[in-house]
């Protein structure tokens, strides 16, 4: 603390709350004195500016408060939940004044050891929120998260399941997550959107499932195979959710029991939402167009459907390979013949082009565009049915 002059005025130089303060008093030097001694004992007697300080809060009573927030107002609340976990073993029942981007940068190089960056920069996005909501709650006046870099991402993830690797998940699941995971497998649903699944979202008459309250906002049906379907008519009706327990409550969380099955089954690399990969990569491996992958997804954009799209390289021999038959050439094996065995389709067409035929040139036709876009929902259903035998 302290008084100085600068360009014949004098300023008062203090501290409150970790906060640098200044204040231009005139050009009476006694009366700065004065005033930065009033400060001083305000700040002392908690009375800065005639406000009594705030009690300080502690993590555990912002914890309480922003899960009974994001039960009400989040969809992703379950998530917040499994983050918050981790956040209180790191930083026990800290006051939030004390939270600093230091602190940050231990937890994040802590967590750092054992989780993705993703999965850390899902829990520190969540802590900043936490602490926004603390400042409009009145329980802390900055949030030091917003000071913190998060870590780099891999969002081209490029992880998806054989057919063997399949069966053998699903050969050491314990019986309780087998219809969570094939549910996946078949329908490309988020691990959220199956468990918060409610009898009254399911058609079993029509065999489709209704998707409300979606990530991306927008309501979507999916068909149902045969295999879906019979696995979601054998489960128990003695809750609103689909998926439940032995006491007939919804499942929350069964990460435990899925790492287990993944590691008995020597699967390496691999996540539950990588099941929603698995799903959209056997259905582009299959034939099927990106536009209805998309719609079965429920993606806003095209883009975020090719980074599902990823084909083994077999895949995309063959698709090349097509284009032999698709031109009209003949395969060949020697160099020197290639031109000699290269036999062009439609001649008749190219001959009209050469005597004034507009729009037919090079014997090119402009195919009509009936039948793009999104499939129906039956063709849908038929595609879902051919995954029976593609995971088969």
């Amino acid at each position: 603390m302290g008084i100085y002059k600068r360009s014949g005025t004098w300023y008062i130089d203090y501290y409150f709350d970790g906060y640098r303060m200044r204040e231009a008093i005139g050009s009476n030097r006694k009366m700065a004195e004065k005033v930065l001694a009033k400060r001083q004992v305000q700040i002392a007697e908690d009375k800065f500016l005639d406000v009594k300080r705030k009690p300080e809060f502690k993590l555990d009573q912002l914890v309480d408060k922003y899960m009974s927030y994001a039960k009400t107002n989040k969809l992703s609340w379950d998530r917040d939940r499994y983050s918050i976990k981790h956040l209180k073993a790191f930083f026990g029942n800290i006051k939030l004044s004390e939270v600093s981007p230091l602190m940050l940068e231990e937890y994040k190089n802590h967590r750092r050891e054992k989780a993705a960056p993703a999965t850390v920069n899902r829990e520190l996005s969540c802590f900043k929120h936490m602490f926004t909501k603390a400042i409009q709650w009145e329980m802390a006046l900055t949030n030091p998260v917003k000071m913190i870099r998060m870590l780099k991402e891999n969002n081209e993830r490029l992880r998806y399941l054989s057919v063997e690797e399949i069966n053998s998940l699903l050969e050491h699941a314990v019986d309780y997550i087998k219809p969570i995971i094939i549910t996946a497998l078949y329908t490309g649903m988020r691990r959220g959107e199956i468990l918060k699944l409610k009898w009254n979202e399911v058609d079993l008459k029509e065999r489709i499932i209704f998707v409300r309250n979606t990530k991306s906002g927008k309501n979507r049906e999916i068909p149902m195979s045969d295999i879906v379907y019979n696995t979601i008519e054998a489960m128990p009706s003695c809750s609103a959710y689909i998926f439940t327990n032995d006491e007939g409550k919804q499942i929350h969380d069964f990460r435990g029991a899925f790492k287990k099955a993944v590691k008995k089954a020597g699967i390496f690399d691999f996540t539950f939402h990588d099941l929603r990969h698995t799903f959209a990569s056997h259905l582009v491996m299959s034939g099927v167009d990106l536009l209805t992958v998309k719609e079965l997804l429920g993606h806003q954009s095209i883009d975020m459907t090719l980074r599902y799209s990823h084909l083994s390289p077999d895949h995309k021999r063959k698709a090349i390979g097509t284009l032999i038959g698709a031109f009209g050439h003949k395969s060949v094996t020697s160099k020197n013949s290639v031109f000699e065995e290269m036999q062009l389709v439609d001649t008749e067409e190219v001959k009209e082009s050469e005597s004034g035929g507009i729009g037919r040139r090079a014997g090119l036709r402009i195919q009509s565009r009936k039948g793009w876009g999104f499939k129906s929902p039956l063709s849908q259903l038929n595609i879902k049915n051919n995954l029976a035998a593609v995971f088969a």
